[in-house]
């Protein structure tokens, strides 16, 4: 059987690639989740598995120790082998703040995803749009910035008028 891989990437100190059976060395939580599918209905599954904050946590994320709050600028872009994407903030994970019990599914309804590769689960979501089947990446980004001046040029900005 040929193992799923996905890549851990980004502003992280150990990207890594993983499989499920690597997914396995972190605490497993089990969970039961409902969730409106726009193409199947309610769906109804028991998942296990890692806590996304604990694997990315074990990654090194580049936080700014100087930057007070660095942290909450972070992004995390997750990809499923249909093309599918998620987004999630940092903070929508971390204990310090929304503390989402965000899993990264090994196991559904007891069967072991070791050749289908992990998925997003998030118990919270009423709809099923951010459950992504088959990882294939997460990349980690703190190249975020909010604010400051429009790059000249930018479109949708007008310039100032003159006074």
């Amino acid at each position: 059987m040929t193992l799923a891989e996905l890549a851990l990437t980004g502003d992280l100190a150990r990207p890594a690639r993983l499989t499920v059976p690597d997914l396995l060395r972190w605490p497993q939580h089990r969970v039961d989740v409902s969730f409106e599918c726009a193409t199947s209905g309610i769906q109804h599954h028991r998942f296990a598995g890692p806590r996304l904050y604990d694997v990315l946590a074990d990654a090194g994320p580049g936080f700014d120790p100087a930057r007070r709050k660095d942290r909450l600028r972070f992004l995390i872009a997750v990809t499923g082998t249909d093309g599918h994407h998620a987004m999630l903030s940092w903070a929508e994970i971390d204990p310090d703040f929304a503390h989402a019990p965000v899993l990264l599914g090994v196991r559904i309804d007891d069967t072991p995803l070791d050749a289908a590769g992990p998925q997003l689960v998030l118990p919270q979501d009423r709809c099923g749009a951010r459950h992504i089947s088959g990882i294939t990446a997460i990349r980690v980004d703190g190249g975020y910035r909010c604010g400051g001046p429009a790059p000249a040029g930018s479109a949708g900005h007008a310039a100032a008028a003159p006074r």
